[in-house]
């Protein structure tokens, strides 16, 4: 069954704080909890701030490692779900539900298998 990832998408500048934070907490909880009861939920994990980011750079045969996000934008990565379902169809359903709970877009992207690099 193919897999998708339900990336949330944030400005750090604009969270919510306390009271709105735990209801949104809650709300995301409830669908993550109605994924499992449906079978799609693989995975869900939250991110750190950007500023906890370190980036890892080839250069010149080695790497270098830089403090910070790859991408000064407004918008970060903030947390995601791995799900798997029948089809992008299905995946964009929960992506609608995910952006409801969490008031946030929602990048829906499906993960490549064998057969994308032959």
């Amino acid at each position: 069954m193919p897999q998708y990832l339900l990336a949330v998408q944030i400005d750090e500048d604009t969270l919510e704080t306390g009271e709105e934070q735990n209801a949104m907490m809650a709300r995301t909880q409830q669908v993550t909890d109605e994924m499992t009861a449906a079978g799609a939920w693989v995975f869900v994990g939250g991110l750190r701030p950007r500023l906890s980011a370190t980036v890892v750079r080839p250069a010149g045969g080695g790497v270098t490692i830089t403090d910070g996000p790859f991408a000064e934008t407004k918008e970060q990565l903030g947390g995601f779900w791995v799900i798997q379902c029948a089809d992008l169809d299905e995946a964009l359903a929960w992506a609608e539900k995910c952006s409801l709970a969490c008031g946030r877009p929602i990048e829906v992207r499906p993960f490549a298998d064998a057969s994308d690099f032959e």
